[in-house]
């Protein structure tokens, strides 16, 4: 399977804090952002990788992808729902 890039349209970083502001941070990100577009998410592993995506989801949002980075943290990729 050929692997292919995905062209954030924004982009957080919210390694600086902790849980539940990591989903706060991100929901607030995704307001800011048009539907349809793609918000990338640089995020800890642990307990941000696990609330954040199922929040999102939870919320309507897709998860295109979740990605280790090799010092411990993920990148995340949203693409924000239609109205």
């Amino acid at each position: 399977m050929k692997q292919y890039e995905i062209k954030a349209d924004r982009y957080i970083d919210i390694t600086d804090v902790v849980c539940p502001v990591t989903f706060v941070k991100t929901k607030v990100a995704l307001e800011e952002t048009e539907a349809g577009q793609i918000l990338q998410v640089h995020l800890h592993d642990g307990e941000p990788v696990q609330n954040v995506p199922r929040s999102v989801k939870d919320e309507g949002h897709q998860i295109l992808k979740l990605q280790d980075n090799p010092d411990g943290t993920c990148e995340l990729f949203i693409r924000k729902a239609e109205a």
